[in-house]
């Protein structure tokens, strides 16, 4: 325990950096730069103070450290993360400010506030800033940097890297896999930073939106949220970052370094999520159509498009209010956002490589019905599955709608409706935002009591973590030596 909370000191001095973005931006525009600047000292000072504590403790981690490790990390920073929002915000109560936190961090964009378009400028990119720092993980950022302090950072990439192939890597080394992965998270924010200000934003909202969208995270400088630049070439840009968020990563890298598309045509996932994500614009614009919601099919298709893809991905952007759709748009919209985003993305969810195995697991089930005999083993882009990762895959799945139908009925017990509890549940889980009823679009989560917003507090830190890293920690055989 000693050890783990050595390098969480370090992480959390590590932090106090990352409060020079609003400090910086605050002396730009004005306003709550002290604010952030007593952020930064208490987070650093915190920080240092725990690990010089601990430093004789300081060694290797041991793969159950990662998962410990992992999850105070991320509910460690978040705290962290909610001091400048209590500072320059005082009538917000700690339960909100650490909500909006690990809505940030998660890269979930559900919020409890109002009035984001008279917010301090340093305060609205924070909360950009927070989905671009979680998007690919402060835990990975972290791989990076420790190693140099003579700290271990493999058992850190297996707990928080996504997806059940953990064992992948970019590069021989584990520092030089950070690396290459944020070389392209980069290189893609200052591409969409560069195009947003292009279509017509300001450079202040094209590096906040960039910040958020890069992220796969929701939160806007406007309380219309996208809807407020009603600009077609704005919300293009927008699902190509978002598509390009939603993919795996290593695609990216593979892409980059061979100057060739290949990559995305050849991995399974991408070629599932394409289809899916067509099919599914397509044909929500037809329904949208039809029920005569929008007057003519483009025009439905343009807002079909937008919301569609930017659920699915689990950003959670919107430019309308899609409750107001056909009862099917925003269920198979929230239903997408289950399933869409690929392993090694920044996206939340099952993942479309569980869905994939599931999938042809069922298949292989029901033909070995007729054949009882039959060698058919499951394949994932021509490659067998083996069949440890396919357990894995049926345990996460099990856990996961038993999570979410486990977190739903809390809210009901709290006096939540129905449509309420399983839109927050459903949104927070996949850290995609906006949900149904009172959490819908251009909704906020300010509603909700402070026992609703930490259950959805904690719904979110276990989709960001994928569940087992965090329930691991409540088995007795986690603890025992």
């Amino acid at each position: 325990m000693l050890r783990v909370a050595h390098v969480l000191g370090l992480m959390l001095a590590a932090f106090g950096a990352a409060f020079m973005l609003p400090i910086v931006t605050s002396w730009v525009y004005g306003g709550s730069g002290t604010s952030f600047v007593i952020a930064a000292l208490v987070c650093a000072g915190a920080g240092m103070l725990l690990a010089t504590g601990t430093r004789r403790y300081a060694r290797e981690l041991k793969p159950r450290d990662g998962f410990l490790l992992v999850t105070l990390g991320w509910i460690l920073m978040s705290a962290a993360a909610a001091v400048p929002l209590l500072l320059i915000l005082p009538g917000l109560s700690f339960t909100d400010a650490f909500f909006e936190a690990m809505s940030g961090l998660t890269g979930t964009g559900a919020t409890v506030l109002k009035g984001l378009d008279t917010l301090p400028p340093a305060l609205n990119l924070w909360r950009a800033a927070l989905h671009w720092y979680g998007g690919l993980g402060i835990i990975v950022l972290a791989i990076a940097i420790l190693p140099l302090l003579g700290v271990g950072g493999m058992q850190l990439y297996r707990a928080d890297s996504p997806g059940p192939v953990k064992e992948e890597r970019l590069a021989p080394r584990i520092f030089q896999t950070a690396k290459s992965l944020w070389f392209a998270y980069t290189l893609l924010t200052i591409a969409g930073i560069i195009a947003l200000r292009v279509c017509g934003m300001s450079w202040f909202d094209a590096i906040c939106h960039a910040f958020s969208a890069v992220g796969l995270g929701g939160f806007s400088t406007h309380d219309a949220n996208i809807a407020y630049f009603n600009s077609a070439s704005i919300e293009f840009v927008l699902i190509v970052i978002m598509i390009a968020a939603s993919l795996n990563f290593a695609c990216h890298f593979a892409a980059l370094r061979r100057l060739t598309l290949e990559p995305y045509f050849t991995h399974p996932e991408s070629k599932a999520i394409f289809l899916l994500l067509t099919v599914s614009v397509v044909g929500i614009a037809i329904l949208l159509t039809a029920h005569g919601v929008y007057p003519d099919f483009f025009t439905a298709l343009r807002h079909s498009a937008f919301n569609v893809v930017s659920l699915a991905t689990t950003t959670g952007f919107v430019t309308q209010d899609y409750t107001r759709w056909p009862v099917f748009a925003p269920i198979w919209m929230l239903f997408l956002s289950c399933i869409l985003c690929s392993t090694g993305s920044i996206g939340g969810g099952i993942k479309m490589f569980r869905t994939l195995v599931l999938s042809r697991q069922a298949l292989r089930e029901l033909r070995l019905l007729v054949h009882p005999s039959a060698v058919a083993p499951v394949r994932v882009g021509g490659k067998p599955v083996p069949d440890r990762v396919a357990a894995s895959i049926l345990a996460f799945i099990f856990l996961y709608f038993m999570t979410v139908a486990a977190l739903t009925f809390a809210l009901l017990l709290t006096g939540l409706d129905f449509d309420s509890s399983f839109g927050a549940i459903i949104a927070c889980i996949n850290n995609a935002g906006p949900g149904l009823g009172v959490v819908g679009p251009f909704k906020t989560y300010q509603s909700l009591t402070d026992l609703q917003t930490w259950i959805c507090t904690f719904a979110m830190l276990l989709g960001r973590l994928e569940i087992f890293s965090v329930l691991v920690l409540f088995t007795p055989t986690f603890w025992r030596k």
